[in-house]
């Protein structure tokens, strides 16, 4: 069970990863990923990322230290951080050769059909150009987004606006495992399963590091949000070499939540 027949993917990225865990974006991660989707690219496949990162970039930019909890200081270290987020992909992209686009959505933008036709048909433009998109949440207009949502569920619902084949979760744990392996010797990683299995959010628990608001459970809830249009979900490592190239070429890495077809 893998991804490998793929031509349209959804690729996101934690806070975690593109930071470095908060200690600045890590400028190698975010090279390595687009030396990756412009080889996908050359195969053939559309790749379109969801990236975090802005929050945690910004508060590093501001030099604070712990994440905010006031709205508003949420919504200025995302406006100050999305400038370097941007920088650093444009010019990581660029390297190889590939031109990046930024698309910045909200929940209500994929909620209201006018709004959402009209996401829909410029990230299918940008596609048709060869561009790759790099879509973050608006956070500097959203409240509840920041407060409650994540960039796992965005992911899933641009999965579903592009009729995307699959969503790849990149995230600093291996995948889904039977407990949370940080706390628990014996919990296995689950290599297959299918998505929207009740089982699946039990073992997900809860929340993700301090830099970031999504855990296990937001990824096992993107995968049931995701193959609703269709997608299989991988939850695999980025730390792991050529995490994109080796899983579009078939090979097994972390979690593969297919649809239940």
């Amino acid at each position: 069970m893998g991804i490998q027949n793929a031509k349209r993917i959804v690729v996101k990225v934690g806070s975690s990863l593109v930071t470095n865990n908060g200690e600045g974006l890590d400028h190698a991660a975010i090279t390595n990923w687009a030396e990756q989707v412009a080889g996908l690219q050359k195969s053939g496949c559309e790749v379109l990322m969801v990236s975090s990162g802005a929050i945690a970039e910004g508060m590093q930019r501001l030099a604070w230290t712990q994440r905010p909890t006031e709205i508003h200081q949420l919504q200025a270290a995302a406006a100050v951080g999305q400038m370097g987020l941007v920088q650093v992909y444009e010019s990581s992209f660029a390297r190889f050769g590939l031109r990046s686009a930024q698309v910045l959505l909200t929940n209500a933008d994929l909620a209201n059909s006018e709004r959402n036709a009209n996401a829909k048909a410029t990230l299918t433009t940008l596609l048709q150009l060869g561009v790759v998109p790099i879509i973050n949440e608006n956070d500097t207009v959203v409240t509840d987004e920041i407060k409650f949502g994540d960039n796992d569920h965005l992911a899933a619902l641009v999965a579903n606006l592009v009729s995307a084949d699959a969503l790849v979760i990149l995230t600093d744990q291996g995948g889904l495992y039977t407990a949370d392996p940080r706390k628990d010797a014996n919990a296995s990683l689950v290599a297959n399963a299918i998505a929207g299995d009740p089982n699946l959010e039990t073992m997900a628990g809860g929340a993700g590091s301090a830099l970031s608001k999504g855990g296990m459970l937001t990824k096992v809830l993107a995968a049931k949000t995701a193959m609703a249009t269709g997608a299989s979900t991988v939850i695999a490592s980025g730390h792991e070499p050529g995490v994109l190239t080796r899983l579009l070429a078939g090979e097994p890495i972390g979690t593969c939540l297919k649809p239940n077809t």
